[in-house]
């Protein structure tokens, strides 16, 4: 007799590797057909989805009862032989002969008719297990594997940087303030200023989580809790700054193609459109692109309020997405438009060296920059925005000890998501969104 504990468990991506062998199915039932002595249970682990086939003839009358009686989402075990065939999901499925339920799940309150996005948000927990979120996670998980594994191969150190922050580094109007023991502390809003730190005892470091924004917009690219990815490069120009973001992005784009191609078929996305982006980036300056914009705009191609010294507001990012067609660095900045910690470009004071990322369809997925390495210019800066001198004297110290040029980027997980998936809204790229009207569950 064999012992049931021996039967291997396998996750449902890795069972046409098991092919003519008896083995263990762990999950959850996702759907159900059959009649008769028939039954064709649709099972999902996490990994993918499996079809089990439980004849009457194979299995006894108690888990044959046991798997007709099963509801939507019921916890269960199948054991069974592996048997290839294109046809099923997977291109593989088991012929059952022992069914166990774990727990007989109550029913289920998201059914497949359509339900509002309201009522979806609301039930985030379980909706998270549907095929297109599940789906949009694997994606989210491999992007987040593909760019560690980059950065870690080019050198870059991982570090960590602190939720609570005593100042602000991308202005005080979103900023959430909360009480620290008898002092306020703010929410972080980039792990920036502790990576550059970082930078000068390490030379090339990340930061990678959590970053806060009040902001009070309620489209679908802003969400008050999302995660960025910021690296920091010691002795680094605008050039190269841009070379480890292209090379970070195409490299993700790769690795998404390769590992989640059925996911990408969930998603009904392209796998074209992914290679089309895996190209070389062009690089505009923003006065270049600016004058772009005001030309289309004369000639009727798009709408928008944009006139040179904006910032680029989402019909100016589309128009240009579309435009080249692949992701595109606008170089250059208007200094009255960034933030008070990049570096002036010293062929135009005006300017700042700062970039930012368009992506076809995202819009800005990355911001980055060049940073002033001068105590008494940032000392100046920070005085001219009106910030706690005392806040930052921390900050202002690197540049007294060994200050060198210096620069690195962040880039928006959510956003990046929703660019290599097609989600259009942000709240699907991240478990659990907050958003201006929702923090539940």
């Amino acid at each position: 007799m064999t012992n049931e504990q021996e039967i291997k468990s396998v996750r449902i991506a890795d069972l046409p590797s098991f092919d003519g062998q008896r083995v263990r199915l762990q999950g959850w039932l996702y759907n159900q057909r059959g009649t008769g002595k028939l039954l064709f249970l649709l099972l999902r682990d996490g990994s993918g989805i499996a079809q089990g086939v439980v004849s009457a003839k194979n299995v006894s009358e108690d888990d044959f009862e046991a798997a007709r009686s099963l509801t939507q989402e019921s916890s269960l075990e199948l054991i069974g032989t592996v048997k290839l065939d294109q046809r099923a999901p997977g291109g593989a499925e088991i012929s059952v002969d022992q069914v166990a339920v774990v727990h007989l799940a109550e029913p289920y309150p998201i059914s497949k008719k359509e339900h509002g996005s309201g009522f979806l948000m609301d039930h985030r927990h379980l909706w998270l297990r549907s095929k297109r979120q599940t789906a949009v996670l694997r994606v989210r998980h491999q992007i987040i594997k593909s760019f560690r594994n980059y950065l870690d191969d080019d050198g870059f150190f991982c570090v960590d940087s602190p939720i609570f922050t005593p100042n602000a580094c991308e202005g005080t109007s979103t900023l959430f303030e909360t009480e620290y023991f008898d002092d306020k502390a703010y929410l972080t809003q980039s792990g920036q200023l502790y990576a550059e730190a970082a930078a000068m005892a390490l030379g090339k470091v990340y930061c990678f989580g959590p970053t806060f924004r009040a902001e009070k917009s309620k489209t679908r690219r802003h969400l008050t809790e999302f995660w960025m990815l910021e690296p920091e490069i010691a002795f680094a120009d605008l050039e190269q700054v841009i070379g480890v973001a292209e090379g970070m992005v195409r490299h993700t784009i790769r690795q998404v193609l390769e590992h989640c191609q059925q996911d990408l078929i969930d998603l009904e996305r392209d796998p074209e459109l992914l290679e089309s982006w895996d190209c070389e980036w062009p690089r505009v300056r923003y006065d270049d692109a600016a004058a772009m914009l005001m030309e289309w705009k004369a000639a009727g191609k798009y709408e928008s309020e944009f006139k040179p010294g904006d910032d680029l507001g989402a019909p100016d990012e589309t128009a240009l997405g579309e435009h080249y067609g692949c992701p595109v660095a606008v170089t250059h900045w208007p200094q009255e438009i960034k933030a008070f910690y990049m570096k002036r470009d010293p062929a135009d004071e005006s300017k700042v060296l700062g970039v930012d990322i368009i992506a076809p369809t995202a819009g800005e997925i990355i911001g980055g920059a060049v940073r002033e390495d001068d105590y008494e210019i940032l000392l100046g800066r920070i005085n001219d925005h009106q910030l706690s001198v005392e806040a930052f004297q921390w900050y202002l110290d690197l540049r007294k000890f060994g200050s060198v040029p210096h620069g690195g980027f962040g880039l928006g997980l959510e956003r990046t998501v929703s660019w290599l998936t097609g989600v259009e809204h942000l709240r699907e790229c991240i478990p659990f969104p907050r958003t201006l009207q929702r923090i539940y569950p």
